[in-house]
């Protein structure tokens, strides 16, 4: 065979075998790293279905995902017993990580009881469409309560804002949004209160008709209105209200002793009236006689 054949197949040769080892490394390098990388993987539970707020979680409700460790979400969980039967506080996507945050304490309850705040009250009050603003409060949203009704000793009716920034709960019996935003027909209305704004919210409904306004949920502020009197309606000025007796003590009236008064004088009796007298000369002599009186009786001068 010629000599320049064999040293070209030779030198093809190494060459091909050159080429298959560095081909070989990189891809048992690739597989290495990838081995490496299913192996830092982690089951995370995930939802396999929408989970709404107070349904209690199901093994059906649930699936086993994988994520890398250092992207496990916190608060998340591993294992599917975890989560059974514990209560869900905020509303759940298909396929989204069932988180701490979202659940409540196993054998806290179903229903509304586990999303009511420590301290806070659920109080439901019956509305029609009017007072319910045609049906479009919705869980979530929040809104004034106003009060018409006749105060005690007032001669007319009045509207007032009893309450103000106060939170839908539910309405009905849903307590969550209308998955297509549409209108939910509530006959109830579930609102989130203090202890002191349920007393409010119960008398307000027993003693008088009420009415939700809804607000902007971004509007935290809180409105001083006087409310409006019936006769303001038509434009009659509404009487101001009687003056509040002063609290401060009245001044102690002095003491001043009565003037004593001087005893009546009794009148005297009149003097008697002067006798008449009648002058006599009688040659050198004068004498005088009072008329009435003896002739030797009268006084002689």
């Amino acid at each position: 065979m010629d000599r320049r054949f064999l040293t070209v197949l030779g030198v093809s040769l190494l060459f091909a075998l050159v080429i298959s080892s560095v081909f070989y490394q990189m891809t048992s390098r690739a597989g290495g790293s990838k081995k490496g990388e299913q192996s830092d993987m982690r089951d995370v539970v995930l939802a396999s279905k929408p989970i709404g707020v107070g349904v209690s979680v199901r093994l059906t409700d649930v699936k086993i995902g994988k994520t890398p460790s250092a992207a496990f979400p916190k608060g998340a969980f591993s294992k599917v017993e975890e989560v059974i039967d514990r209560p869900v506080t905020s509303g759940i996507l298909m396929d989204e990580p069932i988180l701490e945050g979202r659940l409540a304490v196993r054998g806290s309850g179903l229903g509304l009881a586990p999303i009511i705040p420590v301290g806070m009250r659920a109080v439901t009050v019956r509305v029609n469409d009017v007072a319910g603003v045609a049906g479009f409060v919705l869980p979530g949203m929040r809104v004034d309560v106003l009060v018409t009704g006749r105060p005690p000793e007032s001669n007319g009716t009045m509207t007032a804002t009893c309450l103000q920034n106060i939170l839908v709960l539910s309405a009905g019996t849903t307590m969550q949004a209308d998955s297509r935003g549409q209108a939910i027909q509530a006959p109830t209305v579930t609102l989130l209160v203090s202890p002191e704004q349920a007393e409010t919210l119960t008398l307000a409904n027993s003693e008088g008709h009420i009415q939700l306004v809804l607000r902007n949920g971004s509007d935290q502020t809180i409105e001083k209105t006087p409310g409006r009197d019936l006769s303001e309606l038509y434009g009659v000025r509404r009487s101001p209200p009687p003056k509040e007796p002063s609290m401060l003590p009245r001044p102690t009236p002095q003491f001043r002793p009565a003037a004593v008064s001087a005893a009546p004088l009794m009148p005297l009796p009149p003097a008697p009236a002067p006798p008449d007298q009648i002058i006599v000369i009688r040659g050198t002599q004068k004498t005088v006689e009072t008329v009435g009186v003896h002739p030797g009786e009268g006084a002689k001068q």
